[in-house]
């Protein structure tokens, strides 16, 4: 199975390059006619075969999964092949990098591949997790079923993504106001207002000298602080890359008063929607805690994960092992307990995730709620600081005017 670059009018008339896999370019052209495509070059890739296509791997944003899965579930649950399956999105998918990791995807289950070892050759478009829950829908015989599980998780998990990232954006925001409006003061109006200053012969405030010796760092010095903040965002991404220092700061970041709830809520919704979607697909309880370690961020979540499945795979139960370990919410142990014992497991797991995700939305109303006028206060402080320091000297000169 050789791989084809194209160039091909579409039926809108307009141009539309792309990848295709067959056997030969004629067989590649026919297909593309098939496709309702006029081609106009079919050269053969680079790469010999599609395994080095699929070595190469790809990416593919957030919500093209999400499409793609839900699509997949759609027409497996219609009868289709999944190579069939995989085509047919492939040929519709509008960014070239979809289609092309599709393809590659597609390639490797006609070579003969399992679907989740082909997902496997593409680890940037498909997570851990994703893989895990494919391979244990095959191994059930519901794939389609399990697809589109799968598809109702990433949308809730895409879905409260975007609701923190809207809920960031007015903050963040206000911030870089901040930042913008006191730089300006500091490296265009105090300067201005310090050489009227110079002419007065009297001693300024303490207040004034300061922020004069702070408009004077930032204006001399500023570029420099930039380059230090720049380079120390950079070893602050490195070191964090290490388990151990990440441990450790998510461990610090728990701590925080109302932060730290909300941020413990976001992993353990994560936890309990991948542990219930894997589950409900007839996955074993270790099999599960393994796919939803990979789809937390907290390498604190990570270790008590990997601990709970070693005392799981001891013979103890799973809320026992969960409670020990003191990471988890005590209302998602109460409901796995619960879940144990009635025999219903996956179904109380998606419970506690939409209790979770709720909870988690309410918290970050409430701590976003606080964050803007902290927000506003400290830009008025700042600002009335500066002004402040202007407005002093000004106010000893005209006292200064009326004793004499």
């Amino acid at each position: 199975m050789a791989v084809f670059d194209y160039v091909a009018i579409g039926p809108d008339g307009k141009r539309a390059t792309g990848v295709i896999t067959s056997d030969t370019a004629r067989a590649a052209r026919k297909e593309l006619r098939l496709r309702q495509l006029s081609p106009l070059e079919v050269n053969q890739a680079k790469e010999k075969s599609a395994t080095s296509l699929l070595a190469r791997g790809g990416s593919m944003p957030s919500g093209d999964l999400v499409l793609v899965t839900r699509q997949l579930a759609m027409l497996i649950s219609a009868g289709s092949t999944v190579e069939e399956a995989l085509g047919a999105i492939a040929s519709q998918a509008e960014r070239a990098g979809t289609r092309r990791v599709l393809l590659s995807v597609r390639s490797g289950v006609q070579e003969g591949f399992s679907l989740s070892e082909a997902l496997g050759k593409s680890p940037r478009a498909f997570p851990p997790y994703y893989r895990a829950v494919v391979s244990a829908g095959q191994s059930s015989g519901r794939l389609g079923d399990v697809m589109e599980s799968l598809a109702t998780h990433l949308e809730k998990s895409r879905k409260l993504q975007r609701k923190l990232m809207a809920a960031l954006i007015y903050p963040a925001v206000l911030a870089t106001v901040a930042m913008i409006v006191v730089t300006l003061l500091m490296v265009f109006v105090v300067p201005a207002v310090v050489e009227q200053f110079d002419t007065i012969g009297q001693d300024l405030p303490a207040l004034t000298d300061a922020v004069i010796a702070i408009s004077w760092f930032i204006r001399n010095w500023g570029w420099a602080v930039l380059i230090l903040l720049g380079v120390a965002g950079w070893a602050v991404r490195q070191a964090l890359g290490v388990p151990s220092v990440k441990h450790g700061w998510d461990k610090f970041v728990f701590g925080l008063p109302l932060f730290g709830k909300v941020m413990r809520s976001v992993n353990a919704a994560q936890f309990a929607r991948t542990f219930a979607t894997l589950s409900s697909s007839g996955a074993t309880v270790p099999d599960a805690l393994v796919a939803a370690r990979g789809a937390v961020g907290s390498e604190v979540f990570k270790r008590a994960t990997r601990q709970v499945r070693q005392q799981v795979e001891e013979g103890r139960p799973l809320h026992v092992a969960m409670r020990e370990s003191g990471v988890f919410p005590p209302m998602l142990v109460h409901m796995v307990a619960s879940g144990e014992r009635g025999g219903d497991l996956p179904s109380m797991m998606g419970r506690a995730a939409d209790y979770m995700e709720e909870d988690l939305d309410q918290n970050a109303t409430v701590a976003l709620g606080l964050v803007e006028p902290l927000l506003i206060v400290l830009l008025a402080g700042m600002v009335a600081l500066i002004v402040l320091s202007i407005m002093l000297p000004i106010l000893q000169l005209n006292t200064l005017a009326i004793g004499n």
